[in-house]
């Protein structure tokens, strides 16, 4: 049985660089920092950084809460990313939208109103 997303992982050729532009994204510090994989806790998931990967913007597509996808989307911006997809309603009341990191990765985040981590099991 599947229980919810649990880890997303993002490949980087630059580890180092990954973990500090992650560092202000997310506004925190990784609790796993080491040579192979970086790991932060993120709102009871994990977002995770690999060395040595091919980064893209096909494949899975993780979305990561935010509450108010037109500021989020403007400031990852000022953190350095490239607008992919502008923040768009797909009904509602939820909004998406996606950029691409520095490092070539697709980073999508989602305003749901509806969405309830309380409700997590």
């Amino acid at each position: 049985m599947i229980l919810g997303l649990r880890s997303a992982i993002y490949p980087t050729p630059d580890l180092a660089g990954a973990r500090i532009w992650y560092e202000h994204v997310l506004a925190r510090k990784p609790y796993f920092d080491e040579p192979f994989y970086v790991g932060f806790s993120v709102g009871g998931f994990e977002l995770g950084l690999v060395p040595n990967g091919t980064p893209g913007i096909t494949g899975p597509q993780p979305l990561w809460g935010v509450a108010n996808a037109d500021a989020e989307f403007a400031r990852l911006q000022q953190l350095g990313a490239t607008a992919l997809e502008a923040v768009t309603d797909v009904g509602g009341g939820i909004r998406v939208a996606a950029v691409t990191d520095p490092f070539g990765n697709r980073f999508g985040i989602i305003e749901n109103p509806h969405f309830k981590p309380s409700a997590m099991a």
